[in-house]
């Protein structure tokens, strides 16, 4: 897990894109941020242009980021809750300890888990298709 100990701007997010992140996905995957500034300065879109051809989503994407869709989206409908739950459930020193935790809860998640959310997602894009979108 790569922690950014400054802003983190379009610069070194397209660092963490290139060295961390994308070296570790599968061929064809298909990539998505969130519409934080720095995810979508020219570098870094110009960088998933060529990464991830009509395959990111996101702000500036041609897969546009639906807006306000924590549903269909795991990280809030899942890592979010989880990670604070985990992290809160003991007490808090100091910044240090803080990002041990973070980092040790992260390290709990496993691959049959991310299987059960990637379950779960696909089952969510059923029912926003059923839906018609609407809120569920």
């Amino acid at each position: 897990m790569h922690r950014a100990e400054a802003t983190v701007t379009s610069n070194i997010c397209l660092d963490m894109l290139q060295l961390y992140a994308v070296p570790q996905f599968p061929e064809g995957a298909i990539f998505q941020q969130d519409g934080a500034p720095p995810h979508y300065g020219n570098i870094v879109r110009e960088f998933l242009d060529k990464t991830f051809p009509q395959r990111w989503i996101g702000s500036g994407a041609v897969m546009a980021l639906p807006p306000l869709s924590p549903d269909i989206t795991p990280l809030d409908f899942y890592v979010w809750g989880y990670v604070k739950q985990h992290v809160y459930s003991e007490r808090i020193n100091d910044i240090n300890h803080f990002k041990q935790r973070i980092t040790d809860v992260i390290h709990t998640v496993t691959p049959d888990v991310l299987t059960r959310v990637w379950e779960e997602l696909d089952y969510r894009l059923d029912v926003c298709r059923a839906t018609n979108g609407a809120h569920f």
